[in-house]
């Protein structure tokens, strides 16, 4: 079955962040500049007051005449741009973080839903969910932590250097040498000794992340089935996977650190020499020497942060890297390069249709064919594992026919988007998800724009208005987790309201009245009768009284119609 597919690229992590950031420049680029001028008014704050305070103290002795108000004013004005220039900073550089990560939430689900349901199946829940909250989060580092601080080391290192070597190349040079020493050896061993580490700390995380949701979520099950507390050895032996890399991690802080004030004191301190021969030689006085001695201290502000920032690098890039693993995998349904219209007619025919899973080796469908006319009502029927969802899943395109064909209409189900598909048709199956908040809202999921007047209609014709209105908020009466404020057949008959919300030509019931007491059945099928009214239904199940509202009905055994 030949048809156009797009090819999706592949990210490499740099081009890809860059790729994120780009409209957010603006704001990153504003933040890297009030860096800098914080740290340039740090530095001239602290030299311009080492020497006004020497320079008073030498008049004090001397009786010289001495500018007060001028270097008094620049303090003060040095003051304030620090103050709200470092307000400003934090402002800004956060702004742009959310910005960044907001963007980034939005592309990540943009690319993570054509991945579902077929090529998410292979990813556990709690493995998803901390690559969508914990990886994402991680990647705050790359901008605050990264490349602020390096690009705002960068311009603040060329100005002082430049500023030293007005008053001395010795002094320029040696500053210069102490600064690339903590800004780029240090960051560069700290990068490489962390990179293993940070890895291990993003993958232990996951899984600790993993096994703490899956045990949440089966707790009853635990308790009442399982072991207890091998449960809770498993994930203190997980947490302690973690914390073996952290401290690594934290032993190349601590030594960062300690480097980082060798250095720069021993930069200082080679400074200070050079400008005492310097002021013996009569090419500097005392409140320059002291200047530049506090210039020199205070310049390493600008590049102290980067061995920490780099050592973070590590878990950075993996995290990344586990975002691209999943959003770079190719989807199971390829999209058509361009869609066709949707079809005026809601026939289903499948023709010889073939599906087998990746990874396994006997058919999920095999040779499929039937025709089910506009208006009509099918009923399969068939063992569990005998292909009935399977076909479900085909037609809602979730997953690709390896051979045969499907249409709607007179239109290949290949050549319709995978959106559009989807629109034709309302499912209402066994496992009905509704989201932790109220009941209006999950209504709203099948209409966005229904009115009142449309939410009591569905749910009269759904036989759940009166439950509705009985509870104490009505509609918005929040269902709670997995709707536990709710019993099965509620459940399933706001499911019905909904498809009645959504008014699609194609209903689709996957075993809605399964597991439900003979009375709730009684009245969700007929519930179900009216919502089939008048459409082309798909009816799974096995119940007697749901199979009396199809017109025909095929088996399926092993993949095939017998």
């Amino acid at each position: 079955m030949s048809r156009e597919q797009k090819q999706i690229p592949k990210h490499s992590e740099w081009r890809w962040l860059y790729e994120i950031s780009r409209p957010y420049l603006g704001w990153m680029m504003a933040g890297v500049l009030l860096a800098t001028t914080v740290i340039l008014a740090n530095v001239a704050l602290l030299s311009v007051s080492g020497w006004f305070i020497t320079a008073m103290a030498i008049s004090g002795l001397t009786g010289a005449v001495i500018n007060y108000f001028t270097p008094a004013a620049a303090i003060r004005g040095l003051a304030i741009l620090r103050t709200v220039g470092r307000y400003l900073e934090r402002l800004i550089t956060h702004e742009a973080t959310f910005r960044l990560l907001a963007g980034l939430r939005q592309w990540f689900f943009e690319r993570l839903e054509p991945l579902a349901p077929a090529r998410l199946q292979y990813y556990q829940g709690g493995d998803l969910l901390s690559r969508i909250r914990a990886d994402i989060d991680s990647l705050e580092n790359a901008y605050l932590r990264i490349v602020t601080p390096t690009l705002a080391a960068l311009l603040s290192t060329v100005l002082m250097v430049l500023f030293l070597l007005w008053w001395s190349p010795a002094i320029a040079l040696t500053n210069l040498i102490g600064l690339m020493i903590v800004g780029l050896i240090l960051p560069w061993l700290a990068l490489h000794l962390g990179m293993n580490s940070g890895k291990q700390i993003v993958e232990a995380r996951a899984a600790l992340r993993q096994r703490t949701s899956e045990t949440v979520r089966g707790l009853a099950e635990i308790t009442l089935y399982g072991d207890p507390q091998q449960r809770i050895d498993t994930i203190h032996k997980e947490n302690s996977a973690l914390v073996v890399p952290q401290r690594q991690q934290n032993r190349i802080d601590a030594g960062s650190t300690a480097l980082t004030g060798l250095f720069s004191q021993l930069t200082w301190l080679t400074m200070i020499v050079i400008a005492i021969g310097l002021v013996q030689n009569g090419m500097l006085n005392g409140p320059e020497l002291v200047m530049l001695a506090f210039f020199g201290m205070a310049s390493f502000e600008a590049v102290a942060a980067l061995p920490i920032a780099f050592r973070a690098l590590g878990e950075t890039r993996s995290a990344a890297g586990r975002i691209l693993d999943l959003v770079d995998a190719e989807p199971e349904v390829i999209e058509p390069i361009e869609p066709s219209a949707a079809p005026q007619r809601f026939d289903i025919r499948f023709d010889k249709v073939c599906l087998t899973y990746p990874g396994n080796k006997q058919p999920a469908l095999h040779d499929v064919s039937f025709h089910l006319k506009q208006g009509q009502k099918l009923a399969i029927r068939g063992a569990s594992g005998s292909g009935k969802t399977s076909l479900t899943q085909l037609i809602l395109k979730f997953w690709a026919p390896d051979s045969g064909q499907i249409s709607i209409g007179e239109t290949n189900l290949c050549d319709l988007s995978g959106d559009s598909v989807r629109a034709l048709c309302a499912v209402v199956s066994q496992h009905v998800h509704l989201f932790n908040t109220t009941l209006a809202a999950n209504l709203y999921l099948a209409k966005p724009n229904a009115t009142q007047e449309d939410l009591v209609s569905a749910c009269r014709a759904a036989s759940i208005l009166d439950d509705i209105l009985a509870l104490p908020e009505g509609f918005n009466t929040v269902v709670g987790e997995a709707a536990a404020r709710l019993s099965g057949g509620q459940i399933r008959r706001i499911s019905i309201a909904r498809a009645l919300l959504k008014d699609a030509p194609i209903v689709i019931l996957d075993e809605p009245t399964e597991g439900l007491d003979a009375k709730t059945e009684q009245a969700v099928t007929k519930a179900l009768a009216w919502l089939l009214q008048d459409r082309t239904a798909l009816i799974i199940s096995h119940r007697p009284q749901l199979l009396t509202l199809a017109d025909q009905t095929i088996v399926l055994d092993a993949g095939s119609i017998i």
